[in-house]
């Protein structure tokens, strides 16, 4: 039990090695394609309302890898293209 717990939590902290400080991972589509977003995205309305609905449809069960959002990859792409240009 102690090595197969182990092993998962270095899987997790490996998969979140490559995040920059001051940014997280979000999960996005059916086929879940990992993102790095900045934190300071979570003060846009759009994200908020974004995150508001996986909160919905997900609960706040995400562990530690990263949080998955209720969107096509074309409409998040669209909605980071937007917030790049504010911030």
């Amino acid at each position: 039990m102690g090595v197969s717990f182990l092993r998962v939590v270095l899987n997790k902290k490996s998969a979140l090695a490559d995040v920059p400080k001051g940014h997280f991972v979000v999960y996005v589509g059916e086929a879940e394609k990992r993102f790095v977003i900045p934190l300071s995205y979570l003060k846009h309305p759009s994200f908020q309302k974004l995150l508001h609905k996986a909160e919905e449809e997900f609960g706040f069960s995400h562990g530690m890898s990263g949080i998955r959002v209720p969107s096509s990859e074309q409409a998040f792409k669209s909605l980071i293209h937007r917030l790049n240009e504010l911030y």
